[in-house]
């Protein structure tokens, strides 16, 4: 992985993804103590950053591959930009989603065409239900994050980050990833490695799912005791990819881990203030930018809002504590 890939994707990405804006707020400076941008990615297409690295990847793969057709597994983002970005590309999408994936992320991923394979999260290996499926059909596996061309999609954000901190001034920051799999972190911290060294990536994780932070730590890949259990669903992944984690051991600095209580209060500051729509995982970056900032150096910093697709009830809730 190199910044060359990274600026191929981009140029495939021309004219299909969102550039999506850097927003700010002094209220949200207030709380946080210090200078806060917000790379908004919930306003993406599919509502998220994972459209970028679906893009990247199918647009990447032979004509006659694409025809046969694309299989990813997900709990509701990845699986919502692989279906806009193979239905876009002419090309049928297998999605294995776990079943407790979000009412609005199932929704949506059928909503764009694509054929839904629910399993148990818990109890089944989407990795074999993945394999066994592109096996049986045909089908080419796009995974979420410890993908080549996955990674450079995600690292065109990383981009637009550099040239959009320059433009307002910052050039010297730690910018917090909301973090699963290490997908966009590593993507990220290769583009700011080339395009801005002044800014330090940090993965941003929920407690008790923070195997990235850990990880980091401890030098070695770290595996999280559980797979299910917290509203941050869009970030809950067993562990970092062997792709991802060296870059992201060579290039970030530690990681925040957040409650729910502070993902869901981040989400009624960012309505509130930013007026932007958050999901509980893709905000967890900016909740460790407004409550950790003891753990963070700098008096500004910079964070994703990777995705916006939130159920009604989850978001309800979190506009009680605005």
């Amino acid at each position: 992985m190199d910044i060359a890939r990274i600026e191929a994707a981009a140029q495939r990405l021309e004219g299909h993804a969102r550039r999506t804006p850097m927003l700010g707020s002094p209220f949200i400076d207030e709380v946080a103590g210090r200078r806060v941008l917000v790379k908004a990615e919930c306003l993406q297409h599919t509502g998220s950053f994972k459209f970028r690295g679906a893009w990247s990847a199918i647009s990447a793969l032979p004509p006659e591959v694409r025809k046969r057709g694309i299989i990813a597994f997900s709990s509701g983002n990845h699986a919502q930009g692989i279906a806009a970005a193979a239905r876009a590309h002419g090309a049928p999408a297998v999605i294995v989603m776990p079943s407790d994936a979000p009412a609005a992320k199932i929704a949506g991923t059928r909503g764009l065409g694509a054929e839904v394979v629910p399993y148990d999260r818990a109890t089944e290996d989407r990795d074999e239900i993945g394999a066994r499926l592109a096996a049986e059909r045909g089908l080419t596996l796009v995974k979420p994050f410890d993908e080549p061309e996955v990674i450079a999609g995600q690292g065109t954000c990383g981009l637009e980050i550099a040239e959009q901190a320059a433009e307002l001034g910052v050039t010297g920051a730690d910018v917090l990833v909301c973090c699963g799999g290490g997908g966009p972190t590593s993507g990220i911290a290769l583009a700011l490695e080339a395009r801005a060294p002044g800014l330090r990536p940090r993965p941003a994780e929920p407690q008790g799912f923070d195997d990235v932070k850990r990880s980091l730590l401890s030098g070695r890949i770290e595996r999280n005791p559980q797979l299910s259990g917290n509203i941050c669903d869009a970030i809950i992944t067993p562990q970092p990819g062997n792709l991802t984690f060296p870059i992201m051991a060579r290039l970030c600095g530690p990681g925040i881990a957040v409650t729910e209580d502070e993902a869901l209060r981040a989400m009624a500051l960012a309505f509130r203030h930013l007026k932007i729509v958050a999901e509980p995982g893709g905000a967890v970056a900016l909740a460790a930018a407004l409550f950790h900032g003891a753990e963070i150096e700098g008096d500004a910093v910079v964070c994703t809002v990777s995705g916006g697709n939130v159920d009604a009830e989850i978001f309800a809730r979190a506009l009680t504590l605005a």
